[in-house]
């Protein structure tokens, strides 16, 4: 009885020992800052993206950029990596480590794809990029506004994660788009309160110290929007009629200072949603990685089998792949009421880049009318990013998509989805998405 009572005592310090590593390594969830660690090391890691190739090219001397004298490298940069200037998205506020150059006359103007983001200011004395890593997500870089024999893309890491790798990006290196209450000098009014925006986001909460061009009846936002010092303290209450369905900002700047004229309300729908899709797919790479990482070590330390998997890592998992699934499937997305327009052919331009099924269907056609898009799937399913994520938790998010996707779900997250939503999704990612599982096939 004596030996029995000893190893049962032995039997509940071992449990209660195997608990409190797993606690360590398996159920900590990641913080910001915790990606410049194993086995993310974000910082000390090579690159590979489209800014980093495209300066291999450079180096090589397999492609050159040429110097426009107002614009420097904008335009050679965008050409060189097939960014739309349609996407042209004009934020006056000063939200940006070039604010000195930015205000209501002189706004900032963002270009993009899927797979980089260009910010320039009038006479800034940089080119501002962030480029989507498959592999460490958002990479910060600048190109000198000189003209140079061997112009570089310089990587940033510190001072651009002050405010691109915390909390308000999920915790991995991302971007956030902000709408803000400006003032007459592009100065964000704190008090009158700030919104990080995507597309579940309301649109009266859209927009603020960014111009927008379109056309949208009556649905309301804060773009266009400057605040009189008489209006600081009752902000939300301000009237912005003239704001809205604004299609020339010509008054208000000068346009002629920018590579078009518009800041279209499309473009600007589309940044907000692909954005935040990118965090939610470097989180769920960075924590996946995570907690293989500790569980081999968790396995080490209690001398368990190597590829042994815990209940914890599991959920971890599934804690970051069940909100991406929501994000891809458009879960939660603020509805529009009216028509919306844009102003620059941005629209049938990113229409026109789409993958398209056998009957001429893509996830890049747009709604504009109920929602975002005709397909309620985000276009972001091809890209390089969800490609290469980890196995444990791709293959999980491809079967949740399809248990959604065939009716398997209906849960209330997903009632946005009519049953004609879901096959036509369904067929088109079948004929268009490569690396599907098998079973989608059949």
């Amino acid at each position: 009885m004596k030996t029995a009572h000893i190893r049962r005592m032995l039997t509940s310090v071992v449990a209660a020992s195997q608990f409190l590593i797993a606690s360590h390594y398996a159920l900590v969830p990641a913080v910001a800052g915790d990606f410049e660690m194993e086995p993310i090391k974000y910082s000390d890691s090579k690159p590979d993206n489209v800014i980093s190739r495209l300066q291999t090219k450079l180096d090589n001397d397999e492609v050159t950029l040429s110097f426009h004298p107002e614009f420097g490298y904008l335009p050679a940069v965008l050409d060189a990596l097939k960014v739309p200037q349609s996407t042209q998205s004009l934020v006056f506020s000063k939200t940006s480590f070039q604010r000195q150059r930015i205000a209501p006359r002189t706004p900032r103007a963002i270009y993009f794809n899927d797979d980089v983001y260009i910010g320039y200011c009038q006479n800034g004395d940089v080119v501002e990029v962030s480029a989507v890593d498959p592999v460490l997500g958002t990479v910060f870089y600048s190109m000198d506004q000189e003209e140079s024999a061997h112009p570089k893309f310089l990587r940033h890491t510190d001072n651009c994660l002050i405010c691109h790798g915390s909390t308000h990006t999920l915790g991995v290196p991302g971007h956030m788009v902000r709408s803000v209450y400006p003032d007459l000098g592009g100065y964000p009014v704190l008090a009158a309160g700030t919104y990080r925006i995507d597309h579940t986001s309301p649109l009266p909460q859209r927009w603020g110290g960014w111009y927008v061009t379109g056309t949208h009846g009556p649905q309301k936002h804060l773009g266009n929007l400057i605040i009189r010092d008489g209006e600081k303290n009752m902000a939300e209450e301000v009237e912005n009629t003239s704001g809205h369905n604004v299609t020339d900002l010509s008054r208000k700047f000068n346009t002629s200072r920018y590579l078009t004229a518009h800041s279209d309300i499309v473009a600007l729908m589309v940044l907000e949603h692909q954005g935040q899709a990118h965090n939610l797919l470097t989180r769920a790479n960075f924590e996946t990685r995570s907690a293989r990482y500790y569980e081999e070590a968790l396995n080490r330390e209690l001398k368990q089998p190597f590829g042994r998997q815990w209940e914890s890592t599991k959920s971890r998992i599934r804690s970051v792949s069940e909100p991406l699934v929501k994000y891809l499937l458009f879960s939660g997305e603020a509805e529009l009421t009216a028509q919306l327009a844009g102003t620059s052919g941005f629209t049938k331009e990113f229409s026109d880049h789409g993958i398209r099924d056998s009957k001429g269907r893509s996830l890049r056609d747009f709604d504009l009318k109920h929602r975002m898009f005709k397909y309620p799937c985000s276009f972001l399913i091809y890209s390089e990013s969800f490609d290469k994520l980890p196995d444990e938790v791709r293959l999980p998010v491809y079967q949740r998509l399809f248990d959604i996707l065939t009716g398997k779900d209906t849960s209330k997250e997903f009632s946005h989805l009519t049953a004609a939503d879901r096959q036509a999704v369904l067929e088109i990612l079948r004929d268009t998405k490569q690396g599907l599982p098998d079973y989608w096939k059949s």
